[in-house]
């Protein structure tokens, strides 16, 4: 789909304390167009959905979700975490059109 830029946006505090629990907040520009909708034409506007989102830590799993159609445009997931060590947090959003959009953060624990 065109005419949008599905940009990853994260944060992730800079410092935590060992096994303290920090929030980590993502959103990604996406239409996320549920399939339902009709154009001004009387098409219906095809579903393309984030359809999965998993943020990983020091490459253990922290959440992995399948996302439905009822999410809203630029969904925004914000979730807690806790950091035992300085790591970084990869975060994967999968598109239903098979594109993968990825960023990460980096933590220091001390």
């Amino acid at each position: 789909m065109s005419g949008f830029d599905a940009r990853p946006r994260v944060r992730v505090p800079r410092t935590a304390s060992v096994d303290e629990v920090v929030l980590v907040r993502t959103l990604i520009n996406h239409p996320m167009e549920n399939g339902h909708r009709v154009d001004t034409d009387g098409t219906t506007v095809p579903r393309h959905i984030i359809n999965r989102f998993t943020c990983t830590f020091n490459g253990e799993t922290v959440i992995d979700m399948e996302i439905e159609p009822s999410l809203s445009a630029n969904p925004f997931i914000e979730f807690e975490a806790r950091v035992p060590e300085t790591g970084e947090f990869a975060f994967t959003w999968v598109d239903d059109d098979g594109s993968v959009y990825e960023d990460s953060a980096s933590i220091t624990v001390g």
